[in-house]
């Protein structure tokens, strides 16, 4: 038994030790836009781009591949952004008014973005309003509500003691112009002198200031409220933008009034407020370039950027609103012109980026924040391991496609430098959206970018359908000259184009799309322009059932007329399905040339090769046939009513029985061909145990109560009871899955082509089929015919199916066995089949269909599977190794994994809020344990379940040498000799200042004394040792402001030390210490150490006096009280074992001040000896301190009126 036991724990941990080896949950990366930005900053030197959201996360991008992430504490919005060029650090301010210093530091041989610094300011007046980083990037100007500027030095990261006052800054201005100033406005250093700033008010009122006179050069009068400031590159004139639509342009030498009247592009009708202006120059005509400005009743919903170049205007119109926008340019300080070759604009919903430098203005096609939600996603589906050739011709489609409307100049954005390695495999992930399109992603790097977008509108007749406006071409309206730019559109020409599945078969690149209006489009990738007709074939579902009347939507007319297709995907025909309801399920065998589709009706085979329907089944209840497509209206007899009611006496009385007597309940199963709830529903019937005698008498289990007490058995876990789902409710007809296989039904010899059908009311229809040979495949027709039918007993939905060979492995596609792509399965026998329900997964043998293994899911958890997927697992360290696992996600959002065929779980994971619906249903599995989830409309969200597939950011972000400033370094520790050589040095220092004052005619005898002392301990170390101690100092570290006062007595004088400790900021320990050295004859030479947090016992305060310069005493008095008031803390002498509030860092002090004094130790049998003498007499002297405290303050006043004498 022993051995037995030592054997199965050795097996456990092998088991847990290859768990490592094949499963690993991480979150690697965020694909796509981020989620409601707010904000957005470039570093012209690094060439990085940040963007801050509304949810506290800051977003780093470089090249493709270069990304930084950061989280802030507080989830408040980021306002603003600003970069410290060139020098990889980002200061974010948040609406909670606070700031934050991020760097990008490495970290396991890895760039990551941390938070190193954070300041906050506090009121109401001091609400920062705009923020200014001049050239120089050493400071930061902070304009605040309350009219005045704050400067922020960004090395340190605290407010520095200049301010700019609003009453100094006004202080020249008439008083009619001095009234109701407002929040400071805009900010702008001078482009050519960075001690000026243009500093302008929300009244109109603008000041050119000089911070290093303080004083204003210039003062500039507005009309209008003012909305931006922009200077131009000369430094002589500068531009503002107001509420009333207009700008106006400034010269710094005539401050009377604009150079020329302000000027409304878009007037003379009241038009919207100009938010943001730029002013840039150029060799030819400067760019004027500002958001807004439109006429208020025409055109006041639109979210437009006008761009001017001489007689060059476009108005770029946006579907979402502008948050900000920059130029980019290569340009530096010290050239002449500004020389913008792109604009940046952050708009809610995308980013757009505009290349200035081409022709028509074109936009950039993004490598990376790409806008996955430009129209609403409805459906995903990922394809890994792309054949060369196909990939070839879908990227190359994609670039004749977007060549007509993206320019073709390099992406401007490209810092930092991508460590990744060079992906194994070309992997598709593709987007289904509710406009009709199809969008192809690159998924094998960690950009995600769009290759090839598919759109199937083209083919169908539409009343919405309109020509889309060209990127290069102007608007219908002639003013303003309008340009839809972007490619986010939140409307839908039709909802029925709205695409709801997806397959493609990644050999021959074959591809099948289902939509919203039971269209069912066949496609082939085509390197040609075609222009032919698209042929139709209708399938009828309900064609048995003459009474069903549908009540939804039409179905979508396909165009008679012959269609023109560029190169890419290319409509072959439209199976038309009837009723023209949602496809719910697709699948798609293309070595057979035949194609499965399902709907909340039934599903149809259909022959692709001979464009026939093989076979159809409607799977409506027969009191469900007036079913409109919409969600079946629930109806409840009076026979069922009255049978429920008996069901709920029945349950009263069970619960009374309960009380009376102990019994195990069982719990239904969900299985057609499972055994009977007698014998194997229970929790002990299915682990095997014994079943316990229902008989047994009360009195007996009475008894055994206290053995089970002190002895239990091991329990097993409760089961929820699962209540049978009615055929009734609504939705069950719908098909849920689709599948086929060559395996057992007939009998366990022979395998035949079978198809699979799984419906929401938990039935699986097994069809096997006859497919005649290749060379009669055109003639001969392909018959189906219904072998079993399953039905599980709960009714669960069937999620998902497959069948495992005699080894355990999923039977692979045909057509990947057949070129070489994956090893064939065992086709010997054995085979099993894996059903999948809402509920539970189970295992049946083909081809009798037995039950072998099953797992509860809703009975043991209360979860339910929303997700499946069959997937081989590699080991990280042995490519020779792997494991075919189910991978699952429940309703709740936990990840499972489940070995096959014996339904072990592996792993388990929380990955998504069990509120987000969106998120769960979003997501989709890989063929190497990857996935993806909608983190937001805009967002993916990638995952890994796979110890041997992580794609994760790796970067690197190389910085200058000396560009980045470093931090002040914290003073080392002095060892004690040093320290005695300080405090020479300081009695030095006292010498000389006395002298000083001798000099200037001060009490000559007040500071003759001093000296001569000074001069007597510079002078000690030189004496014998016999005659003199050595002191060992340290820093003692209790409440913040406590002092030690250290007291060295030798033959002739004495010497008082005053240490204070304060804490800094920064976390640093900052040390004060004041020295007095005192003649005198009347104490034994010692060593005396007392820390004091109060002076209110008498010998400390006499000690204090006389240690302490008179300057300072009010001062630490002051400071004293205020310590008081905090907290209390007794004196303490060193060694006193009851010592009370040690902190840990003076536990840390004392036991490297054991170490100093034994390492100051005199090495000898005399140098011990006498050592030991004077730690003894230091030790009695501490101990008989309080006794002799009144005795030593006598001693010392008396000291200080000799003192005072001499």
């Amino acid at each position: 038994m022993l051995r037995f036991i030592r054997r199965g724990g050795q097996h456990s941990a092998e088991r847990e030790k290859l768990k490592k080896e094949l499963f690993a949950f991480n979150k690697t990366v965020e694909h796509g836009f981020p989620n409601k930005p707010s904000s957005i900053s470039f570093d012209p030197k690094l060439k990085l781009l940040a963007i801050g959201t509304r949810t506290g996360v800051v977003k780093v991008y470089g090249g493709p591949g270069v990304e930084f992430i950061g989280v802030h504490k507080e989830e408040s919005p980021v306002s603003q952004l600003f970069f410290l060029p060139d020098q990889g650090r980002i200061v974010s301010l948040l609406e909670n008014n606070t700031l934050h210093l991020w760097e990008v530091n490495i970290k396991d041989g890895n760039s990551v973005l941390e938070e190193v610094k954070e300041f906050s300011l506090e009121g109401r007046l001091l609400q920062i309003t705009v923020c200014c980083m001049p050239s120089d990037c050493q400071q930061l100007f902070l304009g605040t509500e309350g009219g005045n500027i704050y400067v922020l030095d960004v090395v340190s990261f605290e407010l520095l003691e200049h301010i700019i006052y609003q009453d100094v800054v006004i202080q020249n201005v008439s008083d009619d112009t001095k009234s109701n100033l407002g929040a400071v406005e805009g900010i702008a250093a001078h482009p050519t002198e960075p001690n000026k700033l243009l500093i302008g008010y929300n009244r109109g009122l603008i000041v050119l200031w000089d911070n290093k006179t303080c004083n204003a050069d210039q003062t500039f009068v507005g009309n209008q409220q003012l909305e931006s400031l922009s200077w131009h590159r000369n430094g002589t004139q500068f531009m503002t933008a107001h509420n009333d639509g207009s700008y106006a342009i400034w010269n710094i030498n005539d401050p009377t009034k604009p150079e020329k009247e302000p000027t409304i592009p878009y007037g003379p009708f009241p038009c919207k407020a100009i938010t943001k202006v730029q002013w840039q120059s150029t060799k030819a005509e400067p760019f004027i370039i500002f958001s807004g400005g439109m006429p208020r009743a025409s055109y006041g919903d639109r979210h437009c950027i006008t761009v001017m170049q001489g007689k060059k205007h476009v108005v770029f119109d946006f579907t979402s609103r502008v948050l900000d926008f920059f130029t980019i340019s290569d340009t530096d300080d010290e050239c002449e012109f500004d020389d913008p070759h792109s604009l940046v604009v952050l708009v809610e919903e995308e980013l757009v980026v505009i290349d200035l430098q081409s022709e028509g203005w074109l936009t950039f096609n993004k490598p990376y924040l790409a806008s996955l939600h430009a129209s609403a996603i409805t459906t995903s589906t990922h394809v890994s391991n792309i054949p060369n050739d196909v990939w070839e011709k879908i990227v190359k489609a994609g670039e004749v496609q977007m060549a007509e409307t993206f320019s073709q100049r390099e992406w401007p954005i490209a810092g930092g430098k991508n460590l990744s390695e060079e992906p194994l495999s070309k992997d598709l992930l593709m987007t289904g959206h509710e406009d009709g399109s199809v969008r192809f992603w690159d998924a094998s790097t960690l950009s995600l970018k769009l290759l090839y977008k598919l759109t199937t509108n083209s083919v169908f007749l539409s009343e919405s359908d309109h020509p889309e406006g060209n990127a290069g071409g102007e608007g219908d309206e002639d003013w303003p000259p309008f340009r839809k730019v972007g490619t986010f559109d939140p409307y839908s020409d039709d909802p029925r184009l709205g695409i709801q599945k997806i397959t493609m078969c990644a050999v021959t690149g074959e591809l099948t799309v289902a939509g919203t209006a039971g269209q069912v489009l066949a496609l082939k990738l085509g390197e040609e322009e075609v222009e032919q007709t698209i042929e139709t074939h209708p399938v009828n579902i309900v064609s048995d059932h003459d009474e069903f009347v549908w009540k939804g939507h039409e179905q979508l007319n396909v165009k008679t007329d012959a269609v023109k297709m560029a190169p890419g995907y290319q409509t072959q025909m439209v199976v038309q399905l009837t009723p023209p309801a949602a496809v719910t399920a697709i699948a798609h065998n293309v070595e057979k040339g035949l194609l499965a589709m399902g709907t909340s009706h039934g599903y149809a085979l259909y022959d692709l090769v001979q464009n026939k329907v093989v076979a159809t089944n409607c799977t409506l209840n027969p009191q469900d046939l007036s079913a409109s497509g919409e969600t079946p209206i629930r109806r409840k007899s009076l026979r069922k009513s009255l049978r429920e009611s008996f069901r709920r006496l029945r349950r009263k009385r069970s619960r009374k029985e309960k009380t009376e007597k102990p019994r195990v309940e069982a719990v239904p199963t969900t299985d057609l061909d499972a055994p009977t709830p007698e014998k194997e529903d229970s929790p002990a019937a299915e682990e095997g145990a014994e079943k316990p005698a229902e008989e047994e008498p009360k009195a007996e289990i009475e008894e055994k109560k206290e053995e089970t007490k002190t002895e239990e058995p091991e329990r097993v876990p409760v089961e929820r009871k699962i209540e049978a789902r009615s055929m009734d409710d609504s939705m069950t007809s719908m098909v849920r899955c689709l599948y086929f296989a060559t395996t057992f039904i007939r009998d366990g010899t022979t395998p035949t082509p079978t198809f699979w059908a799984g419906t929401n009311a938990g039935i699986i229809y097994v069809y096997t089929l006859n497919v005649p040979n290749e060379e009669k495949r055109s003639e001969d027709d392909v018959t189906a015919e219904l072998g079993k039918e399953i039905r599980l007993k709960h009714h669960a939905p069937v999620v998902a199916m497959s069948v495992i060979d005699h080894d355990g492995y999923p039977l692979p596609d045909p057509t990947d066995v057949k070129n070489e792509r994956t090893k064939a399965p065992n086709m010997s026998g054995g085979h099993s089949i894996v059903i999948c329900s809402e509920e539970q997964f189970k295992v049946f043998s083909l081809p009798n269909l037995k039950p072998k293994h099953k797992h509860k899911l809703t009975a043991h958890d209360g979860s339910r599977v929303r997700k499946v997927s069959f997937i081989n697992y590699r080991s990280r360290s042995d490519d020779n190794y792997s494991e075919n696992c189910i991978s699952c996600l429940s309703n709740l959002g936990e990840l499972s994994i489940y070995s096959m065929p014996h339904l072990k779980n592996q792993i388990k994971k929380s990955a998504i809020r069990r509120e987000d619906i969106t998120g769960i249903s979003s997501c989709v599995f890989t063929s190497v344990g990857e996935g993806f989830y909608l983190l937001s409309p805009s967002e993916y969200e990638r995952f890994s379940l796979s110890a041997r597939y992580i794609k994760e950011p790796m970067c690197m972000l190389e910085l200058k040498e000396g560009m980045r400033p470093s931090p002040p370094e914290p003073e080392p520790e002095q060892p004690a000799e040093s320290k005695e050589e300080e405090a020479e040095a300081k009695t030095e220092e006292k010498e000389a200042e006395a002298e000083t004052k001798e000099e200037c005619g001060d009490d000559a005898a007040a500071t003759e004394t001093p000296a001569e002392t000074a001069e007597e301990t510079a002078a000690a170390p030189e004496e014998p040792k016999e005659e003199t101690t050595e002191t060992a100092e340290e820093t003692a570290q209790k409440a913040d402001g406590a002092f030690t006062i250290v007291s060295t007595t030798t033959p002739g004088k004495s010497v008082y030390e005053y240490s204070k400790v304060e804490k800094s900021e920064s976390g640093g320990v900052v040390s004060h210490k004041h020295t007095r050295v005192v003649e005198t004859t009347k104490f034994e030479s010692h060593v005396e150490r007392k820390t004091h947090s109060g002076y209110q016992h008498g010998m400390a305060w006499d000690i204090v006096q006389s240690v302490l310069p008179d300057e300072n005493m009010d001062k630490l008095v002051e400071e004293v009280d205020q310590l008081l008031a905090k907290t209390s803390v007794n004196d303490t002498v060193e060694g006193d074992e009851t010592q009370q509030d040690i902190t840990i860092d003076e536990v840390k002090d004392y036991q490297v001040e054991g170490e100093a004094e034994a390492e100051a130790k005199p090495e000898g049998e005399a140098g011990e000896a006498k050592q030991e003498a004077t730690n003894q007499q230091t030790i009695d002297k501490s101990t008989n301190a309080e006794e002799s405290s009144e005795q030593r303050s006598e001693e010392l006043m008396e000291l200080q009126i000799k003192e005072d004498a001499d």
